[in-house]
């Protein structure tokens, strides 16, 4: 390597290049968030390394780590990319927002019982601003905000979501949502105003896959309650997982965020007994960009609408 320059220069779509395999740990994977090949990032990365004049990665078996330089480049990137998102929001400002287009990414749930009153507040409060809306979850949904594909991330905390710590993102907490036990209506404890979980070891269970927010969520509360459930039916459509309990297929955990879906069906809704199992539900957009003033309206709106969700 050449000695760093005075005068260097850096690419900042090679450093997002960079960050994006701190993030993934292969050329193979940050090539496929990135739309690239191996061999680009391989590029990308050779010439970043080339105008810093320091290595950035070294062989690691059939893969590659990074070298100090590079995490030491790194821990300045996401101060870059914090500013870049500030120097953006301070341009948005200057048109006072209301304008343009955002895009909200939302769990399957949270579509169901936030966005609706958000997005009706939104268009009274900003008519002219266009809001187009992603389903989406961790990771794929933090990979899409990274992206600039989405502008703001609603999610649930859980093993497949970022960190509070993380410094690429500023978040807030929007609501703890509690789960409900849902049962057929001929269930032997379908009359009891709770229900203790534990009593439904033996029963099969209907729980979305295990990489979707309430799939890993059902999983750690019947775990925390001593078991493992037996799941028959894996679904991620509530109105469908609704459907199977009311045909006595099995029991499921439901989030209140849903519930409305239930009102009509033929089935018992009761809590949990004890503490109730819940998750909670947070937004986050690129550390920076908080200050955007169509950023912060939506994010506004959603405190608002996850306010009205608790008191339904």
């Amino acid at each position: 390597m050449e000695p760093l320059s005075p005068a260097f220069t850096i690419d900042l779509r090679r450093l997002t290049v960079l960050r994006e395999l701190q993030r993934r740990g292969s050329l193979a994977r940050t090539a496929q968030a990135l739309h690239l090949t191996p061999s680009a990032v391989s590029q990308q990365l050779t010439a970043l390394a080339r105008d810093l004049g320091a290595p950035l990665t070294e062989r690691d078996g059939r893969g590659v780590r990074l070298t100090g330089q590079a995490r030491v480049l790194l821990a300045h990137a996401d101060v870059i990319a914090a500013q870049l998102e500030r120097a953006r929001a301070d341009l948005a400002a200057y048109e006072e927002g209301g304008r343009g287009t955002v895009t909200v990414g939302c769990f399957s749930s949270g579509v169901l019982g936030l966005l609706p009153t958000a997005l009706r507040a939104l268009r009274e409060r900003l008519p002219q601003l266009r809001v187009d809306v992603v389903e989406a979850e961790p990771p794929n949904l933090f990979t899409a905000l990274d992206g600039g594909q989405v502008d703001v991330a609603v999610a649930v905390d859980f093993a497949a979501a970022p960190p509070h710590t993380d410094p690429r993102y500023a978040r807030e907490d929007l609501l703890t949502d509690v789960l409900d036990v849902a049962l057929p209506p001929d269930h032997p404890l379908a009359d009891r105003a709770e229900v203790p979980l534990r009593e439904l070891a033996g029963d099969t269970w209907i729980v979305g896959n295990a990489m979707s927010c309430c799939g890993a969520v059902t999983r750690s509360v019947c775990a925390a309650a001593g078991f493992t459930p037996d799941i028959r039916h894996d679904v991620n459509d509530w109105a469908a997982l609704a459907g199977l309990v009311e045909a006595g297929q099995g029991v499921a955990l439901v989030p209140r965020l849903v519930r409305s879906l239930y009102a009509h069906r033929d089935l018992a809704l009761r809590p949990a007994e004890g503490t109730p199992p819940s998750r909670n539900v947070f937004v986050a957009v690129r550390a920076g960009a908080e200050g955007d003033p169509v950023v912060r309206a939506v994010r506004e709106e959603l405190h608002g609408a996850a306010d009205a969700a608790l008191r339904r």
